[in-house]
């Protein structure tokens, strides 16, 4: 009798007969509206369901999502940091504070709630995918790719999965091997907007432009206004030199990514191409805000200023760069250039010499700050190497430990056990530093063979790079391919590198070796009126000179002041041969 008079009292107690819950039904939407990534809907949705009787924890976790979602992580703790989640909610919860945490730079803290997810779901594959990031971004890359392969073990279809597999596969690999990957997570989920980006962004970078606007106009039909993807499209222009274009792409990002050094950076570039120098200064000066170190954007920074006509500003802006000797060879003629305007004609002349003795190959190894730095400088070499040597045993899964192992290794002349170390790296990722680093031990142990197949290698799965196209040409240049290193060359003038000076001083040697004196001259004296003060351009047109029987006083002349900038050299030997001659 009591039995059956309670049914009466629940069913009455209920919204409706089969009816959930109010609060129930607002926080189902409020899961949708964080799979649309719109943590605003979210938060409103999540306030009715409190106000419909839901209780703090079983919407602690929902919550805190969305306030992640929308940039706030303060309030995004407020809801996560005490970890009061409802059973059914808890795996979600744990998994939001761990992202909260590795947003900050907890890394131990994120590791800790990422643990207490996965005892409660150790099958989940996009959980896996996450603790996997978490490892890259704490150094423990090859348990990351360990992580990785396991997110696709539990769940080959999952799309998380295949989308950090195809980011791993292009830093070990390059950017054609990772192409499949992307692919096959947009036959999953064809609408898949962080995919498509990544995609496109793969493409661009292969130099398949045309596809790759195709699928960012696909991310803006599917997520309009997205600045991601107008970012990507005016990068796009921007390489195909339209940076009226560029510009106008960049200012439909709003400020979205203003806090990215590369959006900061093509800021730059756009506007000097603008005339803007102000406004291109001011998104350098951001990008050394966020990236002290980055050499780039002082050297644009610099021609701004320049153009913009802030002289005397130029020589005190980097007047600490240059007093550290930390300035590239292009910062200190800007700086030559600043001096000269101002009719300091002696500080010109200096800067200008330092200038030409920073030249150098045109690949070397950079030079490491910190300990490791100090201790080369110093002589100490074998304290360098006995703690990269013990760092990269205790921890050989640490990108940076083998990188820098390798490095001390070849600054101590010692290119075998150099590649060995570079390899180990180059099995977690292959930037285009290490590239560089690696081509840099093959021709200081003359193995030919061994660069080919490295350049060869990474051409085919980065075939824009130009860092690997210079080192193609240099090898031609090595191995006497000339026709091969003159070709090479060329188009990399024609594509970007006109003003480069020694690629062109390269490529008038190319065309003397070809035959083409006249064109040698030209490249020659193209190089030389761009840095009167560089040793290889100062060298290449005196030579060009003697071949060509012109010009024969100030072809000594050439030659006398490139031999007192670097000493003698095999091609001043042979330009002074050549004057010998009876013309």
């Amino acid at each position: 009798m009591l039995a059956v008079l309670a049914l009466p009292l629940a069913v009455q107690a209920s919204p409706g007969f089969g009816a959930r819950p109010a609060s129930e039904a607002s926080v189902d939407a409020a899961r949708a509206a964080l799979n649309r990534g719109d943590g605003i809907d979210a938060e409103m949705k999540l306030r009715a369901a409190l106000a419909s009787g839901a209780s703090r924890r079983d919407v602690a976790a929902w919550m805190g999502k969305a306030f992640l979602d929308q940039g706030n992580p303060g309030k995004a703790r407020a809801w996560l940091g005490p970890g009061d989640f409802s059973p059914e909610t808890a795996a979600d919860g744990w998994r939001a504070l761990g992202l909260l945490e590795k947003q900050q730079g907890h890394l131990a803290a994120s590791g800790r709630a990422y643990d207490k997810a996965l005892k409660l779901i150790p099958d989940d594959a996009s959980l896996w995918v996450e603790i996997g990031r978490l490892r890259y971004a704490g150094g423990q890359h090859r348990l990351a790719i360990a992580a990785a392969r396991h997110a696709l073990e539990l769940d080959s279809d999952s799309v998380r999965a295949l989308e950090f597999n195809g980011q791993l596969v292009r830093d070990r690999y390059g950017l054609l091997a990772a192409v499949p990957w992307f692919e096959q997570a947009l036959m999953r989920d064809p609408k898949d907007v962080p995919v498509l980006l990544d995609y496109a962004a793969t493409l661009g970078d292969l130099g398949r432009a045309s596809e790759a606007v195709t699928v960012t106009r696909r991310v803006l039909e599917l997520s309009p206004a997205n600045a991601h993807a107008y970012y990507l499209q005016a990068v796009i222009a921007a390489r195909a030199g339209n940076y009226e274009l560029a510009r106008t792409l960049l200012l439909k990002t709003g400020e979205e990514l203003d806090g990215q050094p590369g959006v900061q950076m093509l800021h730059g570039v756009v506007e000097i191409a603008a005339g803007n120098y102000q406004l291109a200064s001011d998104a350098l000066e951001a990008v050394l805000r966020m990236q002290p170190d980055n050499r780039q954007a002082k050297d644009l920074l610099a021609r701004a200023i320049y153009l913009g006509g802030q002289y005397r500003y130029a020589t005190l802006r980097f007047s600490d760069d240059i007093a550290r000797d930390e300035a590239s060879p292009y910062l200190l003629t800007v700086v030559a250039r600043s001096c000269e305007v101002l009719g300091e004609r002696q500080r010109a002349g200096e800067l200008l010499d330092r200038a030409a003795r920073a030249q150098g190959p045109a690949l070397r190894v950079m030079p490491h700050q910190g300990r490791i730095g100090e201790l080369l400088a110093a002589g100490q070499g074998a304290e360098a190497l006995a703690e990269t040597e013990a760092d990269r045993a205790a921890d050989p899964g640490f990108y940076d430990n083998q990188a820098l192992a390798g490095d001390v290794q070849l600054a101590l002349g010692h290119p075998g056990a150099a590649q060995e170390r570079y390899a180990a790296a180059a099995l977690i990722r292959m930037p285009e530093s290490l590239f560089l680093r690696r081509f840099e031990a093959y021709a200081m142990a003359n193995d030919f063979a061994g660069a080919r197949d490295l350049i060869e290698g990474y051409l085919r799965q980065n075939p824009t790079s130009r860092p690997a196209l210079r080192a193609a040409a240099r090898l031609a240049i090595g191995t006497r391919d000339f026709r091969r290193a003159g070709a090479i060359l060329s188009w990399l003038r024609d594509n970007g590198g006109s003003r480069d000076v020694q690629l062109l001083s390269e490529l008038a040697l190319a065309e003397m070796r070809e035959g083409d004196a006249e064109a040698a001259h030209g490249s020659a004296r193209r190089a030389y009126r761009l840095q009167r003060a560089s040793p290889l351009a100062t060298q290449a047109l005196g030579l060009s000179y003697a071949a060509l029987g012109i010009r024969r006083e100030s072809a000594r002349a050439l030659l006398d002041k490139a031999e007192a900038m670097t000493g003698k050299t095999p091609l001043i030997a042979e330009a002074r041969g050549m004057l010998h001659k009876p013309s």
